[in-house]
């Protein structure tokens, strides 16, 4: 085929996709429409040919809160990319920070030995990128809008040291630079907790799980604009695939410097 063919192939492609695109405008109003709105970014994200697959590919970066959302969207279809075959011994595997000091991603392969409880947990003293601490009174609370947030949750997180080494006198990872990251308060005690809990559970039960979560950030932002988070047992049985928005209900953050301020129009839909 030649190549004014084959632009001329590839023009035509995009305009009908604009036009669908309009046509389900038209007929779908509110959150339908901001929900489909999720799945065709995902379905037609440039060089993808079915649904956002990694952060690897610097896809989930390219994607913009809108006010309104919902506070996760699927990724692969909710179906994880992890490999069970591929992990033998119970760790953790920490990546390094980046060139801008910030966390990157933290696997590991849990078991019900490495559930602690949270009430042994103590303070924490390290400030992660974009750490810009702020109490605002929202909807009539007064709240500290952002966490140090793990990527791996404390709780299931014992017997390991800081370096992902299993070790029976630890309780969990803390203060943990390569596990620590500026996150919302509501994306930290709310959403993350959906997924974390559902690992906790499969914990519980005696099955092994491989669990993965990576921050995600746009350009040289300081401030994760959200958490990619996946989990599959060995058995099956539990297997998800999300991304997690940084968001919080009545505030809009810069994710450049993690610096914010009140919004009372932002508002984020419940999945």
């Amino acid at each position: 085929m030649s190549k004014r063919k084959r632009k001329k192939q590839s023009s035509n492609t995009s305009f009908w996709l604009v036009i669908i695109l309009a046509v389900f405008a038209f007929f779908f109003k509110g959150g339908d429409i901001h929900q489909l709105a999720n799945n065709l970014t995902n379905q037609f994200i440039p060089g993808n040919s079915k649904t956002v697959k990694s952060v690897e590919d610097n896809r989930l970066s390219q994607l913009t809160f809108k006010s309104g959302g919902t506070a996760y969207v699927f990724v692969n279809n909710n179906k994880s990319d992890l490999n069970a075959k591929d992990w033998k011994q119970n760790q953790i595997v920490y990546g390094n920070l980046d060139r801008l000091n910030r966390t990157t991603q933290a696997t590991g392969y849990l078991s019900r030995a490495n559930l602690v409880k949270s009430n042994t947990r103590t303070s924490q003293t390290w400030n992660p990128t974009g750490w810009h601490q702020k109490r605002l009174k929202i909807n009539g609370k007064m709240i500290e809008i952002q966490n140090r947030g793990h990527l791996l949750a404390y709780s299931i997180t014992g017997k390991f040291d800081n370096n992902g080494r299993y070790n029976p006198r630890k309780l969990g990872s803390l203060d943990n630079p390569k596990n620590l990251a500026t996150q919302t308060a509501f994306s930290n005690q709310q959403t993350m907790q959906i997924f974390e809990e559902r690992v906790r559970n499969a914990l519980a039960k005696n099955k092994k799980v491989i669990y993965k979560v990576s921050t995600v950030f746009k350009g040289n932002g300081l401030m994760p604009i959200g958490y990619h988070a996946e989990a599959l047992s060995t058995d099956g049985t539990l297997n998800f695939n999300v991304f997690v928005w940084n968001v919080q209900p009545g505030v809009q953050f810069d994710y450049n410097t993690g610096r914010s301020r009140v919004d009372r129009s932002m508002t984020v839909r419940s999945n």
